[in-house]
């Protein structure tokens, strides 16, 4: 007498994980059997996947720069591209820098920062309730601040910021429904939605950044290819000194505003 396969047996969840359209399903069963639920609770997680939710909102971790970094629902995934930021960031941060992780979600950007860069002072901040929680799992938990943008800021961090990561939302509004459902129905908006042309909160954030950067500290942010120069154009009529770098690797393009100095 022959026994139909497990629905939990690695064979079962990679078969319901591709059917569902998952590209990575082999590497995704893996990450699920190694999340040490009981059944039921396996079984609900493979349920989760294959109905859209986020593999990283399930495990309630994501990888990013070979971190852990705890996730979950209403928090933005941080995605590996935006590694390519981190770099140019700790290239540039010297040992001691004072950073400011601004629109931080889970604080991937800064844990990774911290993790490259010796001695490194950070501060991070978002506006979303959830993201800020998880970020205080992830980071020093009293330097993480919620609020709009460097609104809940301790106001003797002006003039002092050397390295400022700001991966702010750049899909155009009408541009989100064409994004992945586990992105488009499972991120919150406003950490997607930048706004008619993609721009609107990397201008308000170029706006306000001379005023809290170092002399010679730098904004960084993430900007689709096509978006840099303008981003580019924003940071120059702001006062800081544009360069876009990219990355063919990670397809990331990162756009780099210097504050002079005197």
């Amino acid at each position: 007498m022959s026994h139909s396969p497990s629905a939990l047996s690695e064979p079962a969840i990679v078969s319901a994980l591709r059917a569902a359209g998952c590209v990575f399903a082999e590497d995704e069963a893996r990450l699920l059997l190694a999340a040490e639920a009981s059944p039921a609770e396996l079984e609900g997680m493979v349920a989760r996947r294959v109905a859209g939710f986020p593999l990283e909102h399930i495990l309630g971790w994501a990888e990013f720069c070979g971190l852990r970094i705890a996730v979950g629902p209403g928090v933005f995934v941080p995605r590996r591209r935006t590694e390519f930021l981190v770099q140019q960031a700790a290239a540039l941060a010297p040992p001691g820098a004072v950073a400011l992780d601004l629109c931080c979600g889970s604080g991937a950007l800064g844990a990774a920062l911290m993790a490259a860069v010796d001695g490194l002072d950070l501060y991070a901040a978002d506006i979303e309730p959830a993201a800020v929680a998880y970020a205080r799992r992830n980071l020093d938990p009293g330097r993480v601040f919620e609020g709009d943008l460097f609104d809940p800021l301790p106001a003797s961090l002006a003039g002092r910021i050397d390295i400022l990561l700001c991966n702010t939302p750049y899909v155009p509004t009408d541009k989100i429904e064409t994004m992945p459902p586990e992105a488009r129905l499972h991120e919150p908006r406003v950490t997607l939605d930048g706004g008619p042309d993609g721009l609107a909160v990397q201008r308000r954030v170029a706006a306000l950044a001379p005023r809290w950067l170092a002399p010679g500290g730098h904004l960084l942010v993430e900007a689709s290819e096509s978006q840099a120069p303008l981003t580019a154009e924003i940071f120059g009529s702001a006062g800081l000194i544009p360069r876009i770098a990219s990355s063919e690797e990670l397809d990331a393009t990162v756009v780099i505003g210097t504050r002079p100095s005197p």
